[in-house]
């Protein structure tokens, strides 16, 4: 804890704080039970739950919530069931005081053991969507208006277009998009899947984004609300992705981007001085270096195009009907371009064994065919969009404990959601019954453990997490159906510190909060610049650390003491696995909070 302590603290203080910090080290040394609890805070009417985890078995009978400034006692109730061991416990238990509606400050004590302070508030979500936001506009490459600097602007030359005609080294203007990670590739199916989260994001929860930024991401008002800004800086950076009917783009540049860290300006890495790789969708498997892929077809990349350019020209058409109008025609030829050879595309890799490994697409179908009814209200759509529903009725990763990189994306079924809600009757009760299997799915996981922990620790496991919330929570909208609201609120509580840890996996999420601070990320670790609101991949399997190649951590382990047999989460550079933000699951997020703050809106005001 040191690290932290220090951080960013003038010379002046060091020596006052390296004295103190070894004390309060000292104190963490001999602490073995620690409360956690949700550091962005609770909801009056909603489920408020703190977990306690214990290094060694204690004969808990009660708790109680007290407010922080005085003390008082304003919540008690018996411990309920111990659930036992989990990852660094030897026991835990679950401390459920959704019963208290009482606002303001406070903290859950049992025996000896405090938790960190929190807030009881309608609007403990309120601008979080927007906060996380920042992260996207930080990710634009062309221009970036965080660093207010251009980059990657010679983007790029062609591979494996030949089938249309077009010859290896071709230019093509591509630039524009976000960067994935904290490396510089560009995927268009992480990049269409952001832009429809973003989206659909504006269009359900209209109300709780800002409009303070103008369109290049620089400070100003545009009268459109800074996320459908964002999301159109998704959207045409598609449409040049997809430049003609015949045409359409997979990923710009490749693995040879990890050959260092550096800040985004230009890349002279691939052979044509600043040009990058533009990868075309053949259908077929491709091989760069030692490495090929497992491309099956065009289906799960064009058919997340098309479902972009659906919602983004039913929201764009009342500002800019030619815009939403060449728009909803690219949406039609990328539907016929994932139908020249159904499958899936994956992304090419040169010198090491990661990819995107996306191994289904019916999904991407389903939601392409649904987005096509609601917008044309053309029966050929409706049926096609059932057929795929009904080929992959469950995400397959909440039926199993592992899976490759990506290998089951999106991490949700988004057609399901769009085809219930318009459907009707009996085909609309089978559609949200897929929801509920899956939920029953990760339940008896999750049912296990105090966390509710039901979500596998595969890679990039916090985007899975945010997924299985947001599903959570539209299977209540769909069916009116409370049964999992307890187990949404936990993955949600989970990303903000109801974890082994303890710590939120959001950057700078609560500002007073244990959130990362050394993340995988050239911005930090160069430029030391925050990535404000950048979501991290999340813990992993113990056993999948062990064996992935090239990490080390560069500091002392500040979470030494909740690393597990079952699972690993470092606050480190070093560990690229579990600390390095990526852009869809933070549009994802923005999806997530966006729906919790709209609901936190729609709960009573209670008199204090």
């Amino acid at each position: 804890m040191i690290k932290k302590c220090l951080n960013f603290l003038n010379l002046h203080q060091a020596f006052l704080l390296v004295f103190a910090c070894f004390v309060f080290s000292f104190a963490k040394a001999q602490q073995n039970a620690w409360i956690r609890i949700n550091q962005l805070g609770y909801t009056p009417a909603g489920k408020k739950v703190a977990v306690w985890g214990g290094k060694s078995i204690r004969q808990l009978r009660s708790f109680e919530v007290k407010e922080a400034q005085t003390g008082k006692t304003v919540y008690s109730h018996p411990v309920g069931k111990d659930y036992g061991a989990y990852g660094p416990f030897a026991q835990s238990f679950r401390f459920d005081f959704s019963a208290m509606q009482d606002t303001g400050r406070f903290f859950v004590q049992a025996e000896d053991v405090k938790s960190p302070v929190f807030s009881v508030s309608r609007d403990v979500y309120r601008g979080t969507a927007d906060f996380v936001l920042r992260y996207m506009r930080q990710q634009r490459t062309l221009f970036n208006p965080f660093l207010n600097d251009s980059c990657h602007t010679h983007d790029g030359f062609t591979l494996y277009a030949g089938k249309v005609g077009i010859r290896d080294s071709a230019h093509i203007d591509a630039g524009g998009g976000w960067h994935d990670a904290s490396d510089y590739l560009q995927y268009a199916t992480t990049s269409a899947n952001a832009t429809f989260h973003l989206l659909a994001a504006y269009r359900d929860f209209p109300k709780v984004f800002a409009d303070s930024k103008l369109a290049n991401g620089l400070e100003g008002k545009n009268g459109r609300a800074d996320v459908l800004d964002e999301a159109k800086w998704g959207l045409d950076w598609l449409l040049k992705m997809h430049p003609k009917a015949n045409q359409m783009y997979n990923q710009i540049a490749d693995d040879r981007d990890h050959a260092s860290m550096r800040m985004p300006k230009e890349d002279p890495y691939y052979g044509r001085g600043f040009e990058r790789p533009v990868y075309f969708i053949d259908g077929e498997p491709q091989q760069r270096g030692k490495f090929m892929n497992n491309t099956t077809g065009t289906s799960s990349t064009a058919g997340k195009f098309s479902s972009a350019f659906r919602l983004g020209a039913t929201l764009f058409d009342r500002e800019d009907r030619k815009y939403a109008k060449f728009l909803s025609q690219k949406a039609e030829t990328a539907y016929a371009y994932a139908h020249l050879k159904p499958g899936v595309t994956q992304t090419v890799s040169v010198k090491s064994p990661y990819i995107y490994a996306e191994d289904n697409w019916v999904d991407d179908m389903q939601l392409a065919a649904a987005m096509g009814f609601s917008a044309t209200k053309k029966s050929k759509f409706a049926r096609e969009a059932l057929s795929y529903a009904r080929q992959e009725k469950i995400t397959p990763w909440m039926v199993t404990d592992t899976a490759a990189h990506y290998q089951w994306y999106p991490f949700i079924n988004l057609g399901h959601y769009e085809l219930a809600k318009a459907l009707k009757g009996q085909d609309r009760e089978e559609i949200v019954s897929y929801y509920k299997q899956g939920i029953e799915a990760v339940n008896q996981r999750a049912e296990q453990n105090a966390f509710l922990r039901g979500v596998p620790f595969i890679w990039c496991s916090n985007n899975l997490t945010v997924s299985f919330a947001i599903q959570c929570l539209w299977y209540k909208e769909l069916s009116g159906d409370g049964r999992f609201d307890e187990l949404a609120q936990a993955n949600v509580d989970w990303l903000f510190g109801t974890n082994p840890w303890g710590t939120s996996m959001v950057y700078g999420l609560p500002a007073e909060g244990d959130t990362p601070i050394d993340p995988h990320s050239a911005f930090t670790y160069l430029g030391k610049h925050p990535i404000d609101g950048g979501l991290v991949d999340g813990p992993i399997m113990a056993s999948t650390y062990r064996n992935l190649i090239g990490i080390k951590l560069n500091n002392p382990d500040s979470y030494a003491d909740f690393q597990s047999d079952l699972a690993v989460y470092h606050d480190d550079y070093g560990d690229y696995s579990t600390n390095e933000p990526t852009m869809d699951g933070t549009a994802s997020m923005v999806y997530l909070l966006a729906l919790k703050e709209g609901k936190a809106m729609e709960e009573p005001a209670r008199k204090k």
